[in-house]
């Protein structure tokens, strides 16, 4: 028996991995969203998600992604997720090509952007709207890349954009922007992803029990509060904390979580 029969679980409720099937929209959640897909709908070029680590900026790509796919008709999506800085301009814009839909044999950079124009058009006569969402782009740190993503964002009609690019990435993923300044320029929206606060942090923890199968309180007031302060209201270390919390009590055989289940894991885990 593992803690999920144990509290009545039918999905594990703090995995570490991102699961849209958990996205707690919070107001400054809800309002992000909307605000990129504007810029997806209106082919405004450029948006960009900054926030710290475990903050939640791979849930929302996530959640995104999964809303585009679910309009593969209007949409041509892709997701790109950077997980390492040494990536050149060149290899970056193959990935994107052949992401879109085109058949590229080849590296050298001039034909990779002629196969990216030619399937722009081509997505455009089918009346799609491409859409490249590149996770963890503080790794993208050269200004060539920055031009590369420019030129792109230079393939233009009458209705704007051919393709959109939405970032996401930490606080460095700005001064990365800034290398090439006109890039930045074309930012159409910026987004700060800030912890979330205390009421929120509440909402948070009772949605995924709650999206997991648990009905009846688990937490208590004082445990919530403790949490939050540990936290610091990131849902990365809530999710942490809250997992070890229902392990600790499923191997105490208790069925609440207490103040002092949380004080333990505190103190196991080296957070104050």
């Amino acid at each position: 028996m593992d803690y999920n029969n144990y509290f009545g679980f039918s999905l594990t409720p703090f995995s570490s991995s991102p699961d849209e099937r958990f996205y707690y929209n919070s107001p400054f959640h809800s309002k992000a969203i909307l605000k990129l897909l504007h810029v997806v709908e209106q082919r405004r070029g450029l948006a960009v998600l900054i926030g710290d680590i475990g903050t939640g900026k791979t849930m929302i790509s996530r959640k995104l992604l999964d809303y585009f796919s679910s309009k593969s008709d209007i949409f041509e999506v892709s997701l790109l997720v950077i997980i390492h800085s040494e990536i050149t301009a060149g290899w970056l814009l193959k990935k994107i090509a052949i992401q879109l839909g085109a058949k590229v044999e080849t590296d050298n950079k001039i034909d990779i952007i002629g196969h990216v124009y030619k399937q722009l058009s081509y997505l455009k006569e089918k009346k799609k709207r491409p859409v490249v969402m590149i996770d963890e782009a503080n790794m993208l740190k050269s200004r060539e890349i920055m031009e590369e993503l420019r030129g792109l964002l230079n393939i233009v009609d009458n209705d704007g954009h051919l393709i959109t690019f939405l970032l996401f990435g930490m606080p460095e993923t700005e001064e990365n922007l800034k290398l090439d300044p006109p890039l930045y320029e074309r930012i159409s929206v910026k987004l700060i992803l800030n912890p979330l606060d205390y009421e929120s942090t509440v909402g948070y923890i009772n949605h995924r029990l709650k999206v997991a199968g648990r009905q009846e309180p688990l937490f208590s007031n004082t445990a919530f509060e403790l949490i939050y302060n540990l936290s610091k209201g990131k849902p990365r270390l809530i999710n942490t904390i809250c997992d070890n919390a229902l392990l600790e009590a499923f191997i105490e055989k208790k069925k609440f979580i207490d103040e002092d289940i949380i004080k333990q894991i505190s103190s196991d885990m080296g957070l104050k």
